[in-house]
C-alpha cells in the first residue's frame, strides 16, 4: 500500500488504504454490525421478560425499573472513557475485550439467583458496551475509505442502531414466550461467539492515539456529570421533579459537565477535544441523535403498553407488530445515506427526515380503545419509520466523518452518549407527562369503571406521542438551522485516512 496520503503532514506515520478499501471490509462491517445490534438489543430486550423475571426472582414493583436503569446509568457515564480506551490501547482490543466481558456478564445475568446479582450483571453489561460500542463505531469510521461504500456501511449501521429497540422487543418476547426469561440474556453469549470469532479473524488493532496520555480528571468529571444527569432523570419517573433526588442529581450532573468543558480547554491530553464539537455539521448531528433518541422512546415504550394492555397482544406479537417500521427504517435509512445527502446535503434530508416523523407520531395520536392495528397503528408505524430513516444514519454518519483517526473512538463515544441521554431524558419525560394526563382524565369521573380507566390509559398513550412529535418538530427546526448548506466535504470527497 501506498504511504503517500493527503494527510501524511498531518498525521505522521499514516497509511492509507487501497482506493477500494480492505478486501475484508464487509465481512468487518458485518461483524461490527452484529456487535452493536447487541448493545442496542439489552436496551430492551429485557424490558418484556421483566415481568416474568420479577415473578421469578421475587423483587419488588420498586426496583423493577433498576434492572432497567443500572444498564443505563453505567453505559452512559462509561461512554467516553470507552471510546478513548480505544483510540489508546487499539480498537482490536478494546472491541474483543467488550464482546468477551459482555458475554460473561450476560450470563451472570441469566443464571441470576436474586435481583442482586441480576442488577450487577446488568450495571456491569452496560459497562462492558461502553467499552464495546465506541470501539464499533469507530472501527466502521476507519475503514470504509470510498466515500460511497462508507455511506453504505453507515446505512445498515445507522438501521441497526435507530430499529435494534424494536428488534429487541420481537427477540425479547420470543424468547420469553418459548423458553424463558432467562433467555434474553443468554441469547449474548451466541451473538458474542460470532462476533468475537469475527473480529479476531478480521481486524487489525492500531492505537491512533498511542503517544497520547488518558485524562484522568476529565474522565471522573464527565463520567460523574452523565452518571448524574442520567439518574436524575430516572428519578424523574419514580419520584416527582421537585424532589431532591430529580433535581439535585440534574443540577450537580450539569455542574460537572460544565466543569469537564472548561477542563478540556486547558487539559494537555483532553479526553473529548472540543475540535470534534466545533464543526456545525457535525455538532447538529450530535443534536439529531440526541433529539431522535428522546422521541423514538415514544414509540416503543408507549406503544408496546398500548398493544399489550389495550389490544391484548402477545409479548411475540407486539414485537412482530413492531417489524413493519424497521423494514421502513432500513429502506430509507439506505436512500438517505447513499443517494440523498450526497446530493441535497443533510440541511434538506435530516430535517425532511424530522417531519415526516413528527408527522407519524402526530397521526398515531388517533388511536382509541377499539382501535385496530391495521388501520390505527401500522400506516403510522411506517411513516415514522420512514422518517428516522433519513434522520439515524445520515447523523451518525455525518457525526464520525472527517475526524482525525486518534479522535474516531471518543467521537464515536459522543454518538453513543447522545442517544443514550437522550432516551434517558425522554423516557423520564414522556413518563411523567403520561401520567399526569392519566391523572388529569380520572378527574371528576368514575374511576371505578373500566371503560374510563381505559380511556386513561389512552390518554396517557397520546399525551406521550403528540410530545415525541414535539421533540421530532423541533428537531426539523433545529437541524434546518444548524446544518450547513450543501454537501458535506467528507461524502464529497475522501473519507478519514484508516490503518490496515
Amino acid at each position: 500500500m501506498s504511504q503517500k496520503t493527503l494527510n501524511d503532514e498531518a498525521r505522521p506515520g499514516a497509511v492509507e488504504a487501497s482506493p477500494g478499501g480492505s478486501p475484508k471490509r464487509w465481512w468487518i462491517l458485518a461483524v461490527v454490525a452484529l456487535a452493536q445490534l447487541m448493545v442496542v438489543l439489552d436496551a430492551t430486550i429485557v424490558n418484556i421478560a421483566l415481568p416474568s423475571a420479577q415473578a421469578d426472582l421475587g423483587f419488588s414493583d420498586g426496583n423493577r425499573q433498576w434492572i432497567v436503569t443500572a444498564y443505563a446509568l453505567a453505559f452512559a457515564s462509561l461512554l467516553l472513557l470507552g471510546g478513548r480506551i480505544a483510540d489508546l490501547f487499539g480498537r482490536k482490543t478494546a472491541f474483543l475485550i467488550g464482546v468477551v466481558g459482555f458475554a460473561a456478564v450476560s450470563a451472570l445475568g441469566g443464571a441470576a439467583n436474586g435481583f442482586a446479582m441480576l442488577v450487577t450483571a446488568r450495571a456491569l453489561q452496560g459497562a462492558f458496551g461502553a467499552l464495546l460500542a465506541p470501539a464499533a463505531l469507530s472501527l466502521l469510521n476507519t475503514t470504509f475509505t470510498d466515500a460511497r461504500e462508507r455511506a453504505r456501511a453507515f446505512s445498515v449501521y445507522g438501521a441497526i442502531a435507530g430499529a435494534g429497540g424494536a428488534v429487541g422487543l420481537l427477540l425479547g418476547g420470543v424468547l420469553t414466550d418459548a423458553l424463558d426469561w432467562r433467555w434474553t440474556l443468554y441469547v449474548n453469549v451466541a451473538i458474542a461467539v460470532l462476533a468475537f470469532a469475527g473480529g479476531q479473524a478480521l481486524l487489525v488493532n492500531h492505537r491512533d492515539a498511542a503517544n497520547s496520555k488518558l485524562d484522568v480528571p476529565g474522565t471522573v468529571l464527565v463520567a460523574a456529570g452523565l452518571f448524574f444527569v442520567v439518574y436524575g432523570f430516572s428519578n424523574a419517573e419514580t419520584h416527582d421533579w421537585g424532589s431532591p433526588l430529580t433535581w439535585g442529581f440534574l443540577i450537580a450532573g450539569g455542574v460537572l459537565l460544565a466543569a469537564f468543558t472548561w477542563w478540556q480547554t486547558r487539559a494537555a491530553h483532553p479526553l473529548l477535544p472540543l475540535r470534534i464539537l466545533t464543526d456545525r455539521n457535525r455538532a447538529a448531528s450530535f443534536l439529531a441523535v440526541l433529539i431522535s433518541g428522546a422521541g423514538m422512546f415514544g414509540v416503543f415504550l408507549f406503544l408496546t403498553y398500548y398493544l399489550q394492555l389495550n389490544l391484548g397482544f402477545s409479548p411475540t406479537k407486539t414485537g412482530v407488530a413492531f417489524l413493519p417500521m424497521v423494514g421502513a427504517l432500513m429502506v430509507t435509512a439506505q436512500l438517505g445515506t447513499t443517494v440523498l445527502v450526497p446530493r441535497l446535503g443533510p440541511k434538506a434530508v435530516v430535517p425532511l427526515g424530522f417531519a415526516v416523523a413528527a408527522a407519524g407520531m402526530a397521526w398515531l395520536t388517533g388511536i382509541g380503545v377499539g382501535s385496530h392495528y391495521l388501520s390505527a397503528v401500522l400506516p403510522q408505524l411506517v411513516v415514522t419509520g420512514i422518517g428516522l430513516g433519513l434522520v439515524m444514519p445520515p447523523a451518525m454518519q455525518l457525526a464520525t466523518g472527517g475526524v482525525a483517526a486518534e479522535d474516531a473512538g471518543v467521537a464515536s463515544a459522543t454518538v453513543n452518549a447522545m442517544q443514550q441521554v437522550g432516551g434517558s431524558v425522554g423516557t423520564a419525560l414522556l413518563n411523567t407527562l403520561a401520567a399526569s394526563a392519566a391523572t388529569d382524565y380520572l378527574s371528576g369521573r368514575n374511576a371505578a369503571s373500566k371503560l374510563v380507566q381505559a380511556q386513561a390509559t389512552i390518554e396517557s398513550y397520546t399525551t406521550a406521542f403528540w410530545w415525541s412529535a414535539g421533540f421530532f418538530a423541533a428537531g426539523a427546526l433545529i437541524c434546518f438551522l444548524v446544518f450547513r448548506r450543501g454537501v458535506p466535504e467528507q461524502d464529497a470527497d475522501a473519507a478519514p485516512v484508516v490503518h490496515m
